[in-house]
């Protein structure tokens, strides 16, 4: 039995507020535990989102009912709550810029909207931006230019990645990210039902290319973190006339990355790095004390939806046979999943942030430290 620490996925999204149909608080950390994740950090684009003390409030006091595993709550950054959100970083997992594809409160259709965030929020604090193509080269040079670290989700593409490996090389302070389904899918190798049901292959970023899918894998030593990108929608929903884009992937990612681990694809130690160490030291997040999880490394199984603990009730792997199955997760000392069964109940899961109180401070943190 492989024994390893408990994983962080920095990069889900749990539904709750306002689309629990799909997945809560509950479902997404019952999801988190039977794959191996014992601390998520939750996106904020929610109904609503997640960008002042009220929402935070909200999300916050769901998660301290439900959650089954440890967490963190990011804020997202909207077109006029730059000083707001600085306030509230302290309690929140950082701060969530959506530079492409998002609506509503949380848009920024001009990179004048981006300096206000930028200047504003703790320079110690998480920034994740959601950018591609060309918006993410803006986002490495606003990095450059106020002089912050900044974490790039989701990278799919060769050119990003080749981009990013630039920058590092330039020592400039830029992280990433990239998801499982970006690593074993791609434009010419769908998801599971997506030939009749085109919606099961909508994510965003889109699926991309064979290609750029061999230049993530190629440039795995620039990559700093594995991330689910986690967005569950219903059947009915991605077979439907306008699909929303996202798929599932708490289950899932472990299985798919210690099958590259068994094909020699992967080591077992970047493996750990990626999903431990480097989410830990980005997000400056604290160890969980007795905190580990077991793994049949050499498990043969296939992936079945009707396994899954996710609500939304599918998975773009449906079918796929995979080497490595968990079989027991310890929480802070407590088994908290074992042989297909979650043991700790709702409320068990800990915010890994200070308390949200009402006295919060009212001055904005300084960009420059």
């Amino acid at each position: 039995m492989l024994k390893l620490p408990g994983l962080i996925d920095p990069h889900v999204h749990v539904r709750e507020p306002g689309a629990t149909h799909k997945e809560d608080w509950d479902t997404a950390t019952q999801a988190a535990l039977a794959g191996g994740v014992t601390l998520i950090l939750a996106m904020p684009n929610t109904q609503p989102p997640i960008f002042d003390e009220n929402t935070l409030s909200l999300t916050l006091q769901a998660a301290e009912r439900k959650a089954r595993c440890d967490y963190a709550q990011f804020l997202g950054a909207g077109p006029a709550n730059a000083l707001e959100v600085a306030r509230l970083a302290p309690y929140a997992a950082g701060l969530k810029m959506y530079l492409d594809q998002t609506y509503g409160e949380l848009r920024l259709d001009s990179m004048r909207l981006w300096e206000a965030h930028f200047q504003h929020f703790p320079v110690s604090a998480p920034l994740v931006v959601h950018a591609e193509g060309r918006t993410l080269a803006a986002a490495i040079l606003f990095a450059d230019l106020y002089r912050r670290p900044v974490h790039l989700a989701h990278v799919s593409r060769a050119e990003e990645i080749e981009l990013i490996r630039a920058a590092k090389a330039r020592g400039l302070p830029v992280t990433c990210e990239v998801t499982p389904h970006h690593l074993f899918l791609s434009q010419e190798d769908l998801p599971a039902g997506a030939a009749e049901h085109p919606g099961r292959a909508e994510v965003r970023p889109r699926l991309a290319t064979r290609a750029d899918q061999q230049a993530l894998w190629a440039n795995l030593d620039v990559i700093d973190c594995f991330a689910t990108d986690h967005a569950p929608h219903t059947l009915a929903e991605k077979d439907s006339p306008q699909p929303p884009p996202g798929f599932p992937g708490l289950e899932t990612m472990l299985p798919l990355l210690l099958t590259a681990v068994h094909e020699g694809r992967l080591t077992l130690e970047a493996l750990i790095e990626k999903l431990y160490h480097n989410p830990r030291r980005i997000f400056n997040l604290p160890e969980q004390p007795e905190t580990w999880i077991e793994v049949d490394e050499d498990a043969a199984w296939e992936i079945r939806s009707q396994e899954l603990f996710t609500r939304c009730g599918w998975t773009p792997f449906e079918g796929w046979k995979v080497r490595g199955r968990v079989r027991r997760v310890v929480l802070r000392g407590r088994e908290a999943f074992r042989e297909g069964r979650v043991l700790v109940p709702p409320g068990f899961g800990r915010n890994l942030r200070p308390p949200l109180y009402a006295d919060l401070v009212s001055e904005p943190h300084e960009c420059y430290l």
